[in-house]
């Protein structure tokens, strides 16, 4: 090689580096980009699936992929993943993939919105009843993270006590009696024995809800043996007693009416 070619090929490496560093950088920040985009999308799709009351499996088996996959995606972690998997996904739980989008910070509602609409229900559907209701009440019970009751209700001139807890997915259901009547009896020793307290477990009535509830129902009628209709006559009037038992009752899906459950046993089949 003579010395013309040797400068030559010294006067182009710095070149092409220079073409490889901007390449390499724009590489980095559009994976950055589309990294987040995907955050975004999957939060969306995380709160869609629970809106609609359906489990990953569920909305992998409807689209055709494995529960990994749906749980990769709302992780955060389908910034590589095809968009038509992205809008089978939103499809599954009604959703589409640019409302996920347009969703800007800020601007969302609250993740607990489900939540905060049965607790303001329970709220609403009991002030007839002449109860005081304090949603979010502490339990003291000495630990620097204090469990709390969904909504406690007072009916001072009766002294009676409701606590109700609301679940809008029932995923483990000893977890949710377990969690209910532990509160129920720290509240009653809290009282003490004059008191009427009771416990009433309130689920959204999704069809899974609603499916697991019946597969379990002799469980959950042994567990809350109060009629249903007796705990929202008590909720709702004044001159109705607190039933002497736990209670199991359902919302709608939406949040805005209680609804009596049935948890007796099975009709014989013919």
């Amino acid at each position: 090689m003579g010395d013309k070619e040797r400068v030559s090929g010294a006067c182009q490496a710095p070149r092409m580096e220079q073409v490889t560093r901007p390449r390499r950088r724009r590489r980095r920040v559009g994976r950055a980009r589309a990294e987040a985009v995907a955050r975004r999308l999957g939060n969306g799709l995380r709160d869609a699936r629970l809106a609609a009351g359906r489990t990953q499996a569920q909305v992998a088996g409807a689209i055709g992929v494995s529960q990994p996959l749906i749980a990769k995606l709302e992780s955060g972690g389908g910034w590589n993943t095809g968009l038509d998997t992205w809008c089978a996904a939103a499809a599954a739980v009604g959703q589409q993939v640019a409302g996920f989008l347009e969703r800007m910070p800020g601007a969302d509602l609250p993740r607990d919105i489900q939540h905060l609409r049965r607790q303001a229900l329970v709220i609403r559907e009991s002030a007839p009843g002449g109860w005081h209701a304090l949603p979010e009440a502490l339990l003291p019970d000495g630990t620097s993270h204090p469990r709390s009751i969904d909504v406690h209700l007072t009916r001072d001139a009766r002294r009676e006590v409701a606590i109700v807890e609301v679940w809008d997915l029932v995923a483990d259901g000893g977890a949710a009696m377990r969690g209910l009547e532990a509160k129920v009896q720290a509240v009653r020793e809290r009282m003490g024995p004059d008191w009427n307290v009771q416990g009433l477990l309130l689920v959204r009535g999704t069809r899974r809800n609603r499916a697991l509830v019946r597969e379990l129902r002799h469980l959950f009628a042994a567990r809350y043996p109060a009629p249903s209709e007796a705990w929202l006559r008590a909720l709702r009037d004044r001159a109705a007693p607190l039933p002497r038992g736990g209670g199991f009752a359902w919302t709608d899906v939406s949040g805005e009416e209680l609804l009596a459950a049935r948890l007796g046993p099975p009709r014989p089949r013919p």
